[in-house]
């Protein structure tokens, strides 16, 4: 964006100059910067200074750049970019007029890969593209680099979540459901062989539990949303709304809110995990010991 904001205001790329924080963050840094743009633009209107991950720089280069950023030369405009505004000295902020950009919702995630795909000479499914947005984490640059994997892989023009799946590490949606209705049903011994199959077939568990996460979001959103059914009911397959209406269940049901929290606790652990598949299955194991849970799987036996 500040490069784009720099080209609209008419400047070269001989005067749009881009500093990496991480790189370039102590005083001295600063210095050579405040030097540098005392000169005039080569040939443009402005010359524009993009400073990226500029949390990243030390309390004392933030403060030998105040009094530049506050009077800045005519000539000079600074864009700072960061992901972590709070890590930004509030006398730099008061500075600055902040935008800020909101992560894009996953309607919008799917829209733009289906453009992208077809300005590729593709054809991408709704379900493919949901997938794959929905691994990318509110990230346009990441769903494109998903988009740009299955469309390196693949030479067919229609592209569908079959496809997908096995190039992007994503398990089946019918073992997610499998999985989900046998949490419901209390069914421990099932859990496991799931368990055990995503680790055979490598599956990423953080994936696993995400997709698990969502199913069971909207299961709980159709419980406790009843007026919103026929609404979400345009936004979802016909196969993921039966699913999700099947389990709605009734009071006392065990796909509840505590039980989404400890989803939520899961999938945190897993992305830092020193075993790889432990949270899952810690996740499965804590389900076998609420009531019901171990004489279900008695029973089974």
């Amino acid at each position: 964006m500040g490069r784009i904001f720099a080209r609209e205001l008419g400047c070269t790329k001989n005067d749009i100059y881009e500093i990496d924080a991480a790189s370039n963050r102590s005083i001295d840094d600063i210095r050579a910067l405040r030097g540098a743009v005392q000169t005039r633009p080569l040939e443009s209107p402005y010359k524009v200074y993009i400073i990226d991950e500029v949390h990243m720089l030390t309390k004392d280069a933030f403060n030998a750049l105040l009094k530049t950023l506050e009077e800045p030369p005519q000539h000079v405009i600074f864009i700072l970019a960061t992901t972590e505004l709070h890590k930004v000295l509030d006398t730099v902020i008061s500075r600055c007029q902040v935008f800020r950009f909101n992560t894009p919702s996953q309607a919008t995630l799917v829209a733009m890969l289906q453009k992208v795909a077809q300005q590729e000479g593709r054809t991408l499914a709704e379900d493919a593209a949901e997938i794959m947005g929905l691994l990318s984490d509110g990230s346009f640059r990441d769903a494109q680099g998903v988009l740009q994997k299955v469309l390196s892989a693949v030479s067919s023009k229609e592209i569908t979540r079959d496809i997908v799946e096995p190039i992007i590490g994503v398990p089946q949606d019918e073992l997610v459901e499998k999985f989900v209705r046998a949490c419901a049903d209390q069914d421990t011994d099932m859990m496991l062989h799931i368990v055990q199959k995503i680790k055979e077939q490598s599956y990423g568990v953080s994936v696993f539990l995400l997709l698990v996460l969502r199913k069971v979001r909207l299961i709980l959103s159709l419980r406790y949303g009843a007026s919103l059914r026929d609404e979400m009911k345009k936004e979802l397959s016909e196969r993921e709304y039966n699913f999700a209406i099947s389990l709605i269940g009734t009071e006392g049901a065990v796909l509840n809110a505590g039980f989404l929290s400890q989803l939520i606790q899961a999938l945190q652990q897993s992305k830092f995990a020193s075993v790889e598949g432990l949270p899952l299955e810690m996740f499965v194991f804590t389900q076998a010991e609420k009531p019901g849970g171990v004489e279900k799987k008695q029973e089974i036996r």
